[in-house]
Order: C-alpha cells, then structure tokens, then sequence
C-alpha cells in the first residue's frame, strides 16, 4: 500500500442546507488524512501467520480482525469440521496476551466461568479464585450447549467489562474479545441463546463449506501432517499496545452525516418489517458504524463508504432479528429478508 499521500489534505463534504434553515456552525473545510499504515501491516502480519495453517477462510478472518479493532465479540457458527475452532485458537496465538478457552457443557456452573469466594483457612477469611473468563482472549467452545443460568454469568462481562461477586466488581484487563462457536445443526443437549445474550455479541459469522479448490489445498497441506504440526509456527506478531492503537485509529476513521443516517434508516427498517417478529436495537446501529469503519480502516481508507456499511450489515444483524413464525415455517431465509430491506433504502450519494 502506497502511503506517500496519507497526510495530503482533502476537501470534506459539506450538505448544502435547506431553505429557511438556520446556517450551520462554521467548520474547517480541510481535515488530515489518518495514517492507516500501521492497521493495515498488523492485518496483514496477523493474515499472513494464519494462512500457514487455515486454507481460504478470508471472510472470517477480516471480520474477526475487524471485530478486535471495534472492541467487540464474535459469535461464530457453522456445522463441525470447518475449523471454526482451530482458527479462533490461531488468532488468539498471533496476539501476545493472555487466552482461556472454556468448553461450555450442560453442567458447567456460572462459578465456574467467572469464579469464586473461597474461604483461607490460614487466614480466616474469604478470597476471591478468579475463573477462567479472567483473560485477554476467551474462545467459548460450542457455547450453546450450557443451560440459560450459566449463559447470564457472560452478560456483564461482555458488556460492562466487569464481573460482580459477592458485591465485589473485578474489572477486565485489555484487550477483552470474547470468540464464541456454535453448532447450528446439533439439537440434542443444546440450549437456545437467549436474544439478550446474542445481542451483545458485536457480530455473529456464519461459516460455511470451502470451496473445492480450498479442500484439494487443505488435503494437500496435511496429508504428511495428521497432528496439525503446522500450528506451532504461527508466532505472536502483535501486542496489546498495537491493538490499542489500531482501534485508537478505527475511531477517527470518518464517517459523513449522510452514512449515519443511512445506518440508523437500515436497522430501523427491522422494526416494523412485516416479515420480522423482532426487530435490531439500537445496539445494532453503534456495531453496524463501528464495522464499517474498521472494515474502511483495514482497506486503507479513513473515511466510511456505503460499501462497507452493505458489507457488514448481515454479520451485525443477522443475529438480532426474529422471523415471524409464518415466514420461519415457510422456510424463510434471514439472510433474504436482510438483502430485501437493505436494498430498498436510498444509497447516500
């Protein structure tokens, strides 16, 4: 990427008022360009590491990577077999901090996920056993299949940053990405998510089959390599001091009036959709802008275009909206109903 003419100084867009509207408060015309360089070599280090393992998967890997630039959690799904899993726990050894993987199953314990209040006999009194949600990178694996009483021991976490115990809060270290997989098709011993509980989740990725080319090169990687032996080259490349600064940079990407309204004309459409017995909260709107600018800041752009909200508008919404039981008996896709209402709201120009 050519970064000669980063700091070159560009016109911004300036909407020309209506008729009898008050004039707008003066603005300077001229804003500095961001250096992206930095976001685009770290993306470009942590693909490169990956990539001696996983074969295609890029989708996934650019949403994951855009979803820690944004600060938020990634649900993924996807039946078993497609390295769901494995690339989580490779992302998680590119970056130098601390991960936890906890293996969600019917009788896990909220307490065993967040911690608890044991009692020192030598010291008689009561101290606090962090669990293993107490880690910079948590993988939840196949995270349905805990009971509703354990998925409430995330909510707090994953939204405040925090866990309370015993009236005692235990703040977060950063970063704080939780990645949590789950299997679509397995009903036996699973329990739905609640909808408070997938709405926190930043976006939510659905994997599907490689393509025939990916499967020939997947058999050709590792037909002398049964253990996956290839994981242990993947080496750390960044540290917490980068991804602070890359997200640090994802904020002051720009993003024109125009855009947000566009956003906010998306996800308010799922309110009163016909097809849709739940509609996006306003949750939705804030991940749909803070993907796309890190979706814009990844390309080497620091402003948002309509492109990269469109792009990021079915992984942000297609797990906080409810099909009406009619269109789901009819076999109504989610992704069908998100292209229709997307399509039928104006593109800013």
């Amino acid at each position: 990427m050519q970064t000669e003419d980063l700091n070159e100084e560009i016109p911004e867009f300036i909407p020309t008022p209506e008729p009898g509207a008050p004039a707008p408060e003066k603005e300077p015309r001229q804003r500095m360009r961001l250096d992206l360089e930095r976001i685009h070599k770290a993306a470009d280090r942590v693909r490169h590491e990956i990539a001696k393992v996983i074969v295609g998967q890029h989708d996934l890997l650019d949403l994951l990577l855009a979803a820690i630039f944004s600060g938020g959690h990634v649900l993924v799904e996807g039946v078993p077999g497609i390295a769901k899993t494995l690339t989580s726990k490779l992302l998680a050894q590119t970056l130098d901090v601390d991960f936890s993987r906890i293996q969600f199953t019917p009788d896990l314990m909220p307490s065993d996920v967040v911690g608890t209040t044991v009692f020192n006999m030598r010291n008689s009194d009561f101290s606090f056993n962090p669990g293993p949600v107490f880690s910079n990178i948590i993988l939840i694996d196949e995270i349905n299949r805990a009971p509703a009483k354990t998925q409430s021991a995330l909510f707090e976490v994953m939204e405040e940053y925090q866990v309370t115990v015993d009236g005692k809060t235990h703040t977060m270290g950063f970063p704080f990405f939780v990645i949590a997989t789950q299997n679509p098709i397995e009903q036996e011993g699973t329990y739905k998510l609640p909808e408070a509980q997938l709405d926190r989740f930043l976006i939510k990725i659905n994997l599907e089959y490689p393509g025939l080319e990916d499967e020939k090169q997947i058999l050709r990687r590792f037909h002398n390599d049964f253990k996956v032996n290839l994981r242990h080259e993947v080496k750390a490349v960044l540290s917490a001091d980068d991804i602070r600064a890359c997200q640090n940079l994802v904020e002051q990407i720009h993003i024109r009036e125009e855009l947000l309204d566009y956003i906010a004309a998306i996800v308010h459409s799922t309110r009163d959709h016909s097809d849709l017995f739940l509609g996006a909260s306003p949750r939705a709107s804030l991940a749909m802008m803070k993907m796309a600018k890190a979706m814009a800041a990844m390309n080497g752009r620091d402003f948002v275009t309509p492109d990269d909200i469109r792009t990021v508008s079915f992984p942000v919404l297609n797990h906080r909206i409810i099909l009406t039981p009619e269109r789901e008996m009819e076999g109504l896709a989610v992704r069908e109903v998100i292209d229709a209402l997307v399509e039928k709201i104006e593109v800013p120009r």
